[in-house]
């Protein structure tokens, strides 16, 4: 009788489940932050190189277009 006491109350608990969801769950933002702050980052790049084309084209002897 004690066993199925025991067992019942551990069948009942749901804290160990919880903070395993809670930290999936913050693992799962951190890795879209990730992935979006990357895209981020080589979407900016793409963006300046374009600049710095358009400004600078083929020409290295213009003053900051040093390649």
């Amino acid at each position: 009788m004690k066993f199925f006491k025991l067992m019942n109350r551990y069948n009942h608990e749901e804290d160990g489940a919880t903070a395993i969801e809670y930290g999936l769950f913050a693992a799962l933002i951190a890795a879209v932050i990730v992935t979006a702050v990357s895209n981020i980052g080589l979407t900016t790049n793409a963006s300046f190189v374009t600049v710095s084309d358009a400004l600078c084209g083929d020409s290295t002897t213009i003053a900051g277009c040093s390649e």
